[in-house]
C-alpha cells in the first residue's frame, strides 16, 4: 500500500498507541490526526515554552481528551467490545466504584462483577492473541496483512462499520483509483459498488486538511471540482465516516 493510503494508527506498538504519537528520527507524530511536532524546536502553548515531545503530549490531551478516552470512543467493531462494555469501561476509566457504575447504569452490583469477569477473559484473549500473532509474523518473516503478491489493506480508523467492503488490497486500490478518477483527481464518475466507492471516497477525503474546520460553502467548491453531483459526495463522506459535521451543518471537518 502507499505511505499515502497507510495510517500510522494502525502500525503503532501496543506502547505507541498507549502514549498517543510515534517517535521519528527528526520528531514526534500524533497517531490519531498525524500532526508532527519537530525535535530541536520550541514550542509555545499557553504563553508557555515546550520541546517537541512534551508539545506533542499536550496536542494529544488538549485535541483528543486523552488516548484512553479516544480508544473507548473508537466503534465497537474495531475494539471487540460491545456497547454496554464500552459504557462500563467509560465509567471504570473514571475512577467509579462499582456500586456506583450499577447505579448509573441501572443494573445490579452483581451485574458490574459478571462485566469485569467477562473483559478480564477478552484481555486474557487479547494478550495470548498478540503473542501468537508475533510469533507467527517472526517465524514467518510475514505480517499477516502480507499476500503472497499483494498487501491488504487497513480500513480508516472512523469507519461507521466494518464488513467485507474493506477487503480490499492496495493493487485492487489502484486499480480503482486510476478507473475512476483522473490524473487530476476529479472523479470520472462514481461507483456503484460498495467496496469502490468506498476506495474512491478514501481518496477523495484527500482533498481536505485534518484539523481544519469548512464550511458547507467550501466543502461543496472543493468536491464541484472532482464531480458533478457534489451533494452526493459530501453525504456519502459523512455516511461512511470519512467526515463529520456539526448537527446545524455549519462546519465540516475531516474525522479522526
Amino acid at each position: 500500500m502507499s505511505e499515502s493510503n497507510k495510517e500510522l494508527f494502525w502500525d503503532a506498538t501496543i506502547g505507541e498507541v498507549k502514549k498517543g504519537y510515534i517517535e521519528l528520527e527528526d520528531g514526534y507524530k500524533c497517531i490519531i490526526c498525524e500532526k508532527e511536532f519537530t525535535k530541536g524546536r520550541i514550542y509555545e502553548i499557553n504563553s508557555i515554552l515546550y520541546d517537541a515531545r512534551k508539545a506533542t503530549e499536550l496536542h494529544i490531551e488538549e485535541s483528543h481528551g486523552s488516548t484512553l478516552e479516544y480508544l473507548l470512543g473508537m466503534n465497537s467493531n474495531f475494539t471487540g467490545v460491545s456497547q454496554v462494555q464500552q459504557e462500563v469501561l467509560v465509567l471504570m476509566a473514571s475512577g467509579l466504584s462499582d456500586k456506583e457504575i450499577a447505579t448509573k447504569l441501572g443494573v445490579a452490583q452483581s451485574t458490574i462483577r459478571n462485566h469485569r469477569y467477562k473483559l478480564r477473559e477478552k484481555e486474557k484473549q487479547a494478550r495470548l492473541f498478540l503473542a501468537m500473532m508475533e510469533l507467527i509474523s517472526c517465524n514467518t518473516n510475514k505480517k499477516i496483512n502480507k499476500l503472497d503478491k499483494d498487501t491488504l489493506c487497513d480500513a480508516h480508523k472512523t469507519a461507521t462499520t466494518l464488513d467485507d467492503r474493506y477487503n480490499v488490497t492496495d493493487k485492487e486500490r489502484e486499480t480503482t483509483i486510476k478507473i475512476y478518477m483522473d490524473e487530476n483527481g476529479a472523479m470520472k464518475t462514481f461507483p456503484s459498488k460498495e467496496k469502490k466507492k468506498l476506495i474512491v471516497l478514501c481518496e477523495v477525503t484527500k482533498n481536505f486538511s485534518k484539523g481544519k474546520k469548512y464550511s458547507e460553502k467550501e466543502i461543496n467548491r472543493i468536491l464541484k471540482r472532482i464531480y458533478e453531483d457534489y451533494a452526493t459526495i459530501r453525504r456519502s463522506l459523512i455516511e461512511y465516516g470519512f467526515l463529520d459535521r456539526a448537527n446545524d451543518c455549519s462546519s465540516y471537518w475531516v474525522k479522526e
